[in-house]
């Protein structure tokens, strides 16, 4: 099990985004992030504010080492991080301005 305490949040670029109606919840997407040494893929909860299209090039905050997981046979790598809006959804946190892929939170 991963220690939350070491967990690492890296800045990475949205490549690649698609629904992925395949999950018990709808408004899931696949996406394909560089992390800048690395692409990775990712299974979030994305569909309530924002249509996949939307997400090509976004910056988004990730965190990187809480290992592996299988959601609906599709393997994600890394934890796209979002905190809720009014309704519970998930936005989508990440830089104000581009900064360099792979940059660690401090």
């Amino acid at each position: 099990m991963p220690d939350l305490f070491e967990t690492t949040f890296r800045v990475g670029e949205v490549l690649d985004a698609e629904a992925f109606p395949e999950t018990n919840k709808p408004e899931m997407a696949k996406l394909r992030i560089d992390l800048g040494d690395e692409e990775v893929q990712s299974v979030a909860q994305t569909g309530y504010n924002y249509d996949p299209a939307d997400l090509v090039g976004r910056q988004v905050l990730c965190a990187t080492n809480l290992g592996s997981v299988r959601i609906a046979g599709e393997k994600s790598e890394v934890l796209t991080v979002g905190v809720p809006d009014e309704e519970g959804h998930p936005v989508l946190v990440g830089p104000d301005e581009d900064v360099p892929l792979g940059g660690e939170l401090y």
